[in-house]
């Protein structure tokens, strides 16, 4: 992620990156996407993206100000807000 981080700082060159690490992306991206099954349903700045309460939720295990297990998750609650 430094050798990406350097590259677009200094040679203004863009990258897309595709990771299952959200928190390791969102540190070094300035912009992001939120796919599910293939269809974008959530983009936006990577700093607001990693305040959104639901990215927080699904994707970095976070809710309510502490680390949830993955059987605390609303699964069905994303689904139902952002596919419909």
């Amino acid at each position: 992620f430094k050798i990406v981080g350097d590259l677009n700082a200094k040679e203004g060159v863009s990258f897309l990156l595709a990771e299952q690490n959200t928190r390791m992306a969102l540190k070094y991206a300035r912009y992001g996407y939120v796919l599910e099954s293939g269809r974008v349903v959530l983009d936006g700045d990577a700093r607001a993206l990693g305040e959104n309460e639901d990215v927080k939720e699904f994707y970095l295990g976070m809710a309510e100000g502490r680390r949830k297990s993955f059987r605390e998750g609303k699964h069905y609650r994303r689904r139902k807000r952002w596919l419909a």
